[in-house]
């Protein structure tokens, strides 16, 4: 909403009626979208694509949940739902709009990943694999759209203040065992922090923080491949590049 405040027309996509109409009580055009699912991918790009007369200036994709678990207590089946809400529909939709922005000469399309895609913590296996998939996928695509005037970029926000915990709640408990599993103990903690949004956190900032990094994302001359957010994720940023694999393993082994 505050992309349109701030003079863009916007055409957002959201699963649940309610926050579509939310959206559209706000005045901003929405849509019903799915990443799990194909045909609402396609069915709502369509939609846009008439309503802009076939013309996309930007995409910021930003739809996910966060599966947590050990990565040995989840089924392959768990892993392939985290990758089609969280990887393989972001890819869908952003090959429908490359062709578009090729089109028309230009283009921004920004992901928002993850202080977890560059560094792993534990019990967060599949939305790891599945942000690390995403930043390979885009800074690839980055290179591969060089000098066609589409910029490709990722936001990488630490802690921030949504409901992403409690929807990855459900996630949790449908698909792990946590009173048989060799992980119990630790489940425990970990279910006690998922049922309080994730605890007490200082560092915690709000949306706006991600939004100030989309807005330079989409309108620099020369957009970043990576936009950090929140200070722990510049701190693990550092530390990956200046401390011995050993020391970084025992601070990301104290992550969960």
């Amino acid at each position: 909403m505050q992309l349109q405040k701030d003079g863009w027309q916007v055409y957002a996509t959201a699963r649940k009626d309610e926050d579509i109409k939310a959206l559209k009580d706000h005045g901003v055009e929405a849509f019903f979208l799915d990443y799990c699912d194909n045909a609402s991918i396609h069915a709502a790009f369509d939609e846009i694509m008439t309503k802009t007369g076939g013309r996309l200036d930007a995409l910021f994709n930003n739809g996910a949940y966060g599966q947590a678990g050990a990565v040995e207590d989840l089924s392959t089946q768990t892993l392939r739902q985290q990758f089609e809400a969280n990887f393989f529909g972001w890819h869908k939709l952003t090959n429908l709009v490359v062709p578009v922005m090729r089109k028309q000469g230009y283009g921004r399309i920004v992901h928002c990943s993850s202080i977890l895609g560059f560094i792993p913590f534990a019990w967060r296996g599949a939305y790891d694999a599945s942000k690390y998939a995403l930043e390979g996928l885009a800074t690839t695509m980055r290179l591969e759209l060089k000098g066609s005037s589409i910029e490709v970029c990722l936001i990488e926000p630490g802690p921030i203040k949504s409901k992403f915990i409690q929807n990855g709640l459900p996630h949790f408990i449908d698909n792990t065992d946590q009173t048989n599993s060799v992980h119990a103990k630790q489940y425990k903690k970990q279910l006690q922090r998922l049922q309080t949004s994730g605890g007490k956190n200082r560092l915690r900032l709000g949306p706006e923080a991600v939004y100030s990094k989309l807005v330079h994302a989409l309108s620099d001359k020369q957009p970043k491949a990576h936009y950090l957010v929140t200070l722990p994720t510049y701190m693990m940023a550092i530390a990956r590049r200046i401390l011995p694999y050993s020391v970084l393993e025992k601070v990301l082994s104290r992550s969960g």
